[in-house]
């Protein structure tokens, strides 16, 4: 036994170096791909394209079957694109010496049929020898399959690579791929060409915030890729302040009278979406709901339905790819659509290339005659060909007299992806044949195996020929991004693309779209600027949004800002509070900054208290002038001449301490301001109550055996005087003491207006000493009165009483006018109260001293003065 294993070890490596002498018994495929481009090679690269599928009629055994609508498989021209983007990346590496030298790469198309079980299918032969279905068996050195690009939707992506990770084989492709199979640990081996599916999406959120569109409707295909749009969609929506009026879901069918069917189902549901003041749709534009959204707007005025004008954001699926026979269906519907296109360019050469094109151009191209025949309408054959069976094709028809509705010269998002993936593989190759080339010569494809090309082709950098630098993240996603292009069609069927944006997936957050709104062409209905889009009218500044019960949040009533608050933008969802310096301004839509107040001398009532204050003094110093001068008359004598003194000095004071009120309040003036008054007014009020004091006990005292004779004189007077004050000056001691007056900034009470003001400190202390000069001014009153009509020889206190009475008047009016006033205007009515006050006091006990002694000379005399009543 261990030398018969000896010997088999011996003729392995025989005859696993004979490669050749392996006999191929393997039948040939029972059920050929119909839909295959060939091209041998030392390498192959496989292909998964998604242009031609087949039509026919589900199985029904409860009635006739259906008549089908097409007898031969349908084609979409635009998508043979993608084949020539590949061919023409393998010639153009094939031609180019300094890549992949001694190796020529081949390539092997298959067609995916839009079904799992032919992607299957398609994969599974990929995997086999050329022209066998054996998987996983190779009798033919020469076929050699070194990775595969495709496909053109997430779907066919999956089912490809669910066969082919087995392998550890590289798979690119060209077309989205979901962010649902975007976990690298399900498919390790797959590398996007094209940003995760995801990335668009916000882009759409992005477009959507640009143009201030809050009320969308969304529409996809009633499947398994509609589903995860709309479920990626509306969280989005709802995170960005968006909102969805209704979405839109298409079944698959299959005939024309299937969407006739459907098309009367949805009527009301039709024109309810038409009426909506949603203006723009954000579609799932796969192929599959773009035709059958073109079959509804095709149908749609047959059925008397209107036209649908909105602006259609769409997907990067979308190419406006079409079929044969819709190629004079009118697409006006589409003209100022947006979407977001794979980025592409122009590989010089490319236009050269497709004008070469013919029937014949290539051997082994299996798309060719369904290809020619539905482009250009006409029969390669005897086979019934759509449009026009009668037309025979002469092979020299040209690429570019094809409708750009089925067929583009320039190279378009997806076959760009499909150049570059080719490109992407053969730079990694060549990486591989670099490394390998100090050691050993690569020839012919040495020995390289599937997954020695994952390193090479994680790490590539290159510029293409239209000097696009290329390379993968480490996610497996290509560095590139999506142009927003802008769709401009013409009444002759036409259209052309503007690209007016660009969206970058690797920006930073909140800075992946650049628009240039300015180059959007709209839709001729919207004839006033860009489209708007919103539940109702727009929440202008100086209003914000109020939300209306049982609708979306997207939807709301506009209610004016409250006062002291504003809105700057539109549609804001609460008011914001100015800051405390500041104040909204009349629309409420703009904070001012408050104005400093306070009562100035620069101002005009600052200037008039003080005038009347620098008045009253000047009046008072005069009046003590005529006193002093006249002192040694009967008149000044009278009623205790000190008094008299005093009396005056405390007016002209109090007049004085009118001016601490005025000007900028400031830590010194605001200590002085209360108290000064209230001693000074004290001083005042005490002189007139040892006056009145004064003449009663006089009176009093001229009776026999009066006890109060002691009393008359100075010493009584200078007692009051003294006492009285003093306890003023306590009770001014104890407020400085406890709850000194200090300087304050108010914000609030004036909205317009910050008020510089001395604050007391302590109200209670405020009237406290207010209400004791109260007090003294009452009982001053009181003996006044009282003493009103004792001898006219010796009698003032009519005058006093008079005053007082003045006195208490304003003071008592003071008090609410004070307390219903606010800002400089406080101040001004407390300097007003302490003018007229004082002014009283001088008026009504001084004038008719003063009218003797200046107008009536001859009176001031004592023998004239017993005679009169003074």
């Amino acid at each position: 036994m261990g030398l018969i294993l000896l010997l088999l070890l011996v003729l392995l490596p025989q005859n696993v170096c004979k490669k050749s002498a392996i006999n191929c018994t393997a039948d040939d495929d029972p059920l050929p791909t119909p839909h295959e481009f060939y091209q041998p090679g030392d390498l192959i690269i496989g292909g998964i394209v998604s242009q031609v599928f087949n039509v026919h009629n589900s199985l029904n055994f409860t009635m006739q079957p259906a008549q089908m609508l097409f007898n031969e498989p349908m084609s979409v021209p635009k998508n043979y694109q993608h084949n020539l983007a590949l061919a023409f990346a393998v010639k153009e590496i094939n031609d180019n010496p300094s890549l992949l030298p001694n190796i020529t790469l081949g390539f092997n198309i298959l067609n995916s049929y839009y079904v799992p079980r032919m992607t299957y299918k398609a994969t599974l032969s990929l995997l086999s020898t050329q022209w066998k279905f054996v998987p996983n068996f190779k009798c033919d050195t020469q076929n050699k399959l070194i990775t595969i690009i495709g496909g053109l939707s997430a779907d066919i992506s999956v089912n490809t690579a669910s066969i082919i990770s087995i392998y550890k084989m590289p798979q690119l492709t060209y077309g989205i791929f979901s962010q649902e199979y975007g976990e690298k640990m399900l498919f390790p081996y797959l590398y996007q060409m094209v940003p995760n599916e995801a990335s668009q999406f916000m882009g759409v959120v992005r477009l959507l915030q640009h143009f201030r569109w809050t009320w969308i409707g969304l529409a996809a295909m009633d499947n398994d890729d509609g589903d995860r749009f709309l479920e990626t969609m509306i969280p989005l929506l709802t995170e960005n302040n968006i909102c969805f009026a209704f979405t839109l879901r298409f079944p698959k069918i299959t005939y024309i009278q299937e969407a006739i069917d459907l098309l009367m189902e949805q009527t009301e549901a039709y024109n309810v979406h038409n009426r909506t003041t949603a203006n723009v749709y954000s579609v799932s534009a796969e192929p599959t709901f773009v035709f059958i959204l073109r079959i509804f707007l095709f149908l749609a005025p047959f059925v008397s339905l209107p036209p649908v004008h909105k602006v259609w954001i769409l997907t990067c699926q979308w190419d406006f790819a079409s079929f044969s026979f819709e190629k004079n269906w009118d697409i006006e519907s589409f003209h100022g659509a947006i979407s977001f296109t794979v980025h592409s360019n122009q590989p010089p050469g490319f236009q050269k290339f497709l004008q070469d094109i013919s029937p014949t151009w290539a051997k082994g191209d299996g798309f060719m005659k369904n290809f020619w025949e539905q482009a250009f309408s006409c029969s390669l054959s005897n086979s019934t060909v759509l449009g026009d069976s009668n037309n025979i094709c002469t092979g020299e028809e040209k690429l570019e007299s094809i409708p750009m509705i089925l067929f583009e010269m320039s190279m378009m998002g997806h076959s760009y992806n499909v150049y570059n993936a080719v490109h992407a593989v053969a730079h990694a190759l060549h990486g591989i044949y670099i490394s390998r080339s100090k050691h050993r010569r690569l020839k012919e494809g040495g020995n390289i195996q599937p997954w020695q090309i994952h390193h090479f082709l994680r790490s590539i950098m290159f510029n293409n020929s239209a000097g696009d630098n290329l390379s993968f993240h480490k996610n497996g996603e290509m560095k590139t991004g999506f142009d927003v292009t802008n769709w401009v069609t013409f009444n002759n069927g036409s259209f052309t693309r503007v690209q007016v944006g660009r969206l970058d997936p690797w920006a930073p957050v909140g800075k992946e779209l650049t628009l240039c709104a300015d180059r959007i062409v709209w839709h001729k209905s919207f004839n006033q600027g860009w489209p708007v889009s919103v539940c109702n009218e727009n929440c202008y500044p100086g209003s914000s949004r109020k939300k209306i019960e049982g609708e979306k949040f997207c939807c709301y009533t506009c209610g004016p800002c409250p006062e002291g608050m504003i809105s700057e933008q539109m549609d804001m969802d609460a008011c914001i509070k100015c800051p405390q310096d500041q104040y909204s301004n009349k629309h409420q839509n703009q904070c001012l900054h408050k104005d400093i107040s306070f009562l100035s001398f620069k101002e005009p009532l600052g200037i008039i208290l003080s005038l009347m204050a620098i008045s009253f003094s000047l009046i008072t110093a005069m009046v003590l002038k005529i006193f002093l001068k006249h002192q040694d008359t009967p008149i000044v004598k009278a009623n205790n001449q000190s008094l008299t003194y005093i009396l005056l000095l405390s007016l002209l004071l109090c007049f004085l301490c009118s001016l601490l009120f005025i000007g900028q309040p400031v830590k010194v003036t605001c200590l002085l301001q209360q108290s000064t008054f209230a001693i000074v007014f004290s001083v005042a009020l005490s002189s007139v109550l040892a006056k009145t004091i004064t003449v009663v006990v006089a009176f009093i005292a001229t009776k026999p055996g009066s006890r109060l004779r002691k009393w008359v004189g100075k010493r009584l007077a200078n007692s009051i005087i003294i006492s009285c004050t003093l306890i003023q000056v306590g009770l001014c001691s104890l407020w400085l003491s406890t709850y000194p007056p200090f300087q304050e900034t108010d914000m609030h009470s004036l909205p317009e207006k910050i008020i510089l003001k001395c604050n007391e400190g302590s109200v209670a202390m405020l009237y406290c000493v207010l209400g004791y000069m109260g007090f003294l001014a009452s009982v001053s009153f009181m003996v006044a009165f009282l003493a009103r009509k004792l001898p006219d020889t010796f009698n003032e206190a009519k005058f006093i009483t008079f005053s007082m009475l003045v006195f208490c008047s304003v003071w008592v009016s003071f008090i609410p006018t004070y307390l219903s006033t606010k800002g400089k205007s406080m101040v001004a009515v407390e300097v007003f109260s302490i003018l007229a006050s004082s002014a009283g006091l001088l008026g009504c006990i001084f004038s008719p001293k003063c009218y003797i002694i200046v107008l009536r000379p001859q009176l001031n005399i004592r023998e004239q003065i017993i005679r009169m009543k003074v």
